[in-house]
């Protein structure tokens, strides 16, 4: 039985731009995904170019893009999109979980990657997170996607949520002590991980302190 997605606090539906260079495979994840609810496809793409071009003209929520397509691959179309619009949130669909380039589209910027027999519900989970700002990254890969943040500064937001999880509070009590809600401080947390390279929260509060982004 069908059950919606409940859809983001704006009312409005995540915009999701699909690129797959098989007709029916992109055509099953653009259905797949609709069926959900909560979701709207702007955009459907046969090859790279033509995926770059409509996030351009487009600007989606999220992309979901095949690692393999004709004229620019999915890894070069992930790079492209990131340099012309650094904000954007990017999946990647293979056939393989081991496929070796998974690591390269992170590394150019995706954050996450999604298998093409996954299901609807799993497809709009991973849609869903990475639009509220998670990377849903295998723990393997964390510690070098960790290397292009090395520069960032975690933001003034970022730096209170670590500081109360430093003090042993709960995500619930970060959110009643800032005043924001729960999903929001998974948000943090998620991306905190991502650019400290941490494996979890006690970790990441070991190296921001070694790090000089916690004063105690």
């Amino acid at each position: 039985m069908h059950h919606p997605n409940v859809l983001p606090s704006s009312g409005a539906p995540i915009r999701v731009l699909v690129a797959d260079d098989h007709p029916l495979m992109l055509d099953g994840i653009a259905t797949a995904l609709e069926r959900q609810g909560g979701f709207e496809i702007v955009a459907r793409a046969h090859d790279g170019e033509a995926a770059i071009e409509a996030w351009e003209r487009t600007r989606p929520d999220v992309g979901l893009v095949d690692l393999q397509m004709p004229v620019t691959d999915g890894i070069e179309t992930i790079r492209t999109i990131r340099s012309r619009d650094p904000g954007a949130r990017l999946v990647v669909l293979t056939t393989y979980r081991g496929d070796a380039r998974i690591a390269m589209a992170l590394k150019a910027g995706a954050r996450a990657y999604l298998g093409k027999n996954a299901g609807g519900d799993e497809l709009a989970r991973t849609v869903r997170d990475v639009h509220e700002g998670r990377y849903l990254l295998p723990q393997a890969l964390r510690q070098e996607v960790a290397r292009h943040y090395a520069g960032d500064a975690l933001s003034a937001r970022e730096l209170d949520v670590l500081r109360l999880a430093a003090r042993g509070r709960s995500n619930r009590e970060i959110a009643q002590l800032l005043g924001i809600g729960e999903a929001t401080v998974k948000t943090h947390m998620s991306t905190i991980l991502v650019k400290l390279g941490a494996s979890d929260r006690t970790h990441a509060v070991t190296l921001a302190a070694q790090r000089g982004f916690l004063d105690f």
